[in-house]
Formats: C-alpha cells, structure tokens, sequence
C-alpha cells in the first residue's frame, strides 16, 4: 500500500497543508497513519475522503457539519458496492435502455447523489471505457440515461427552495460527469443551470451576479488557480466545484 506524505497530499488535492491538520485536529474528518518518526501518512482511501470533504465544503457546507454528512453517506460497505456494480454492468449488457433506466431511478430512491456518483457510477464508466466496440457502446447508452436521469433531478430539485447557481465545464471533456456533478450540487441545496459544452476559457462577465461553479474534472491546475483568484478579485462569485 502506497503512502503520501502531509506535503504531497496537499500538493495532489490542492489543499494548504494547515487545513488538512485542522481537518484532523478541530473537526475530526481525517484519521492518518503515523510514521516510525510521527510524520502523518495518508493512503488513498484517505484521499478519497479528502476530496469528498472538498466537495462538501465548496458547495457552500460549513466544514463543522460535514462529518455528519460524511456518516451519512456510508450507507452500504464496499462489497455491496462491488455488487451493485456488478448488477449494473449485467442490465447494461441487455442494452435495453427502458431497464437501464428503471434500475438506475430505483438506485436512485435508496442511495445518495453522492454514493451513486462515486461508487457505482464513475466506477461503471471506466470499466466501460475500453477501447471496444462493445464497451463503447453500452457506455454510449450509459451517459445517455445518466444525463436525462440528471436532468430530471435537477428539474425537481427546482421545485424545492434553494439558491440559483450555474455549473460550467472547465477545459474538461466529460459532459456526462459535468451533469452528475451538476446533480450531486442539486442535492445540497442549488437550482442548478448547466452550460452544456465545457469552455477552456469561462467568461464570468457574461453572467454578472450570479454564483458560478467550475468543474475541471481534475485538481485544478496552477494557472486555473491564479485565474480563480482574478475573478474572484474583481467581485464575481466563482468558485471550484469537486477536485
């Protein structure tokens, strides 16, 4: 098992390294290994829960109730996760799209936006990104439903009270997972719009007053950062959406 030092584990999430320690010693989120020496060690399932606590935290979550939020979501153990995977990957082979879609709204009146997305989603998706026809094509089928599916929270999500929000794709070429994670924001209180094709360079000006979320797919990059903190100077709300 690979281990990452404090240092590189804010490097690879983008986090200062004092609030990862807050993290752990005021609200604690985190639980690392030591050292023979005392140094904290954090592997990946640390990482996971960093980048979740990430997620909570940008959408606007004050860090002292995300604990509770994480509890929450650890709704089945990663064996049942594997299985549902498995369940999914058996209806896609069907490639039926009326059963794809009553299985996935059935998932998703017993589980969170959240657990859907990271564990059973995203996971089926790069098992189907092979490079075969096949796979190809039930992934094909997959986003298809994910998207629709999507939407369709997002339409009832409105019907509740929230705020206004606008989710735009950040030189990023996944446009399913940009309206999942438009979903998974839905779910914490947003009416969110999408803007459906990913820009590489987002003009915030265009849309004065409004609270912007960017999704990079990725940690964003340096550059990203800096342009970030620009916006964020000249008074427009912007801020960065999951890792």
């Amino acid at each position: 098992m690979a281990f990452y030092s404090i240092g590189e584990v804010a490097e690879r999430c983008g986090i200062n390294p004092v609030t990862l320690r807050a993290w752990q010693r005021r609200y604690g989120l985190l639980k690392p290994q030591r050292s023979e020496g005392g140094h904290r060690q954090f592997d990946e399932a640390d990482i996971q829960r960093i980048e979740e606590i990430k997620r909570w935290v940008e959408s606007g979550v004050p860090v002292g109730k995300v604990r509770a939020l994480l509890e929450e979501n650890k709704l089945v153990v990663n064996d049942d996760w594997s299985s549902l995977q498995e369940e999914m990957m058996a209806v896609l082979r069907h490639v039926r799209p009326a059963r794809l879609r009553a299985a996935i709204m059935a998932l998703g009146r017993e589980h969170s936006a959240d657990a859907l997305i990271d564990h059973i989603f995203v996971p089926v998706r790069q098992r189907l990104s092979l490079d075969q026809n096949t796979a190809r094509t039930m992934c094909s089928m997959l986003d298809g439903v994910l998207i629709d599916y999507a939407a369709s929270c997002l339409a009832e999500a409105r019907k509740k009270t929230g705020k206004e929000a606008l989710l735009i794709g950040w030189d990023c070429e996944d446009r399913t997972r940009l309206w999942l994670e438009a979903w998974r924001l839905s779910q914490q209180g947003w009416h969110i719009d999408v803007l459906a094709e990913p820009l590489d360079a987002p003009r915030p000006e265009l849309f004065p007053g409004q609270q912007l979320f960017l999704w990079t797919g990725k940690a964003p990059s340096r550059r990203q950062q800096e342009q970030l903190a620009h916006w964020r100077e000249q008074g427009y709300t912007v801020a960065f959406h999951g890792s």
